[in-house]
Order: C-alpha cells, then structure tokens, then sequence
C-alpha cells in the first residue's frame, strides 16, 4: 500500500463555524466548499479536513469515540501566544509533559478538540 494524502473527516453541527475556526486560527483554506461539507488543505504536511454536515436527527458522538486532532508544530510557545491573542477557545493551556511534549489543545464552536505538540527532550531527574 502507497498512501499518497491524508485526510481526517470530520462530521459537525455547524460546518460553517468549523471552517472559521480552522481557517482564521490553524492556517487551513478552504478547497471545496459545498451545502453539506466543506474541504480544508494547507501546503505543508498537515492533512487535510473534511467537515461534514452532521444530520439534525443525529446527535453528536452517538456511537463514535471522543477524536482529537493533533498537529506537530514548531516554536509552539509562539502559536500559544497568537492563539491567546486571537481570542480562540484554549481548553488546555500550554504545559509540558513528563514524556517530552509540550501541548496545548483548543476547541472549535462544534467540540472539536485540536491538540498542538511540539517534541522535546524529557523532565531528566
């Protein structure tokens, strides 16, 4: 097997909403704009987003496990900063963790959680 792209498909309430926060804090563009989805990119590495209009009859999650969009960043302390700046929904504010990442996740206006990691060596004692 060749996988040649990735895409992470994504069904919300408010797809809208969901392109904004993407688009106006994590750099994506809109590719494909549709009623019922629209598709995201970037020109680096990132994969690509797929929002999917979520029917009105279906409640969010029924079924399907808690996702977590994680993207490896650089100089995150800077994009924590920008975040912050920018007003966006931080829900776990930047710290660093044993294993050697620091993180920090924020939260679109569907409940999409996006965590951003930057690696580094760990806590040595």
């Amino acid at each position: 097997m060749n996988i040649v792209a990735s895409t992470v498909a994504l069904r919300v309430g408010d797809v809208a909403a969901s392109s904004r926060f993407f688009t106006s804090h994590l750099g994506f563009r809109e590719v494909l704009s549709q009623e019922e989805f629209v598709a995201l990119s970037r020109d680096d590495g990132a994969a690509d987003i797929l929002l999917q209009q979520r029917s009105p009859e279906e409640p969010p999650s029924v079924g399907f496990a808690d996702v977590i969009v994680s993207f490896a960043v650089t100089d995150i302390a800077a994009e924590h900063e920008r975040l912050r700046g920018e007003g966006a929904n931080i829900t776990v504010p930047l710290r660093h963790e044993p294993w050697g990442e620091w993180v920090l996740r924020l939260t679109d206006p569907n409940g999409v959680v996006v965590q951003l990691v930057e690696w580094i060596p760990p806590f040595r004692d």
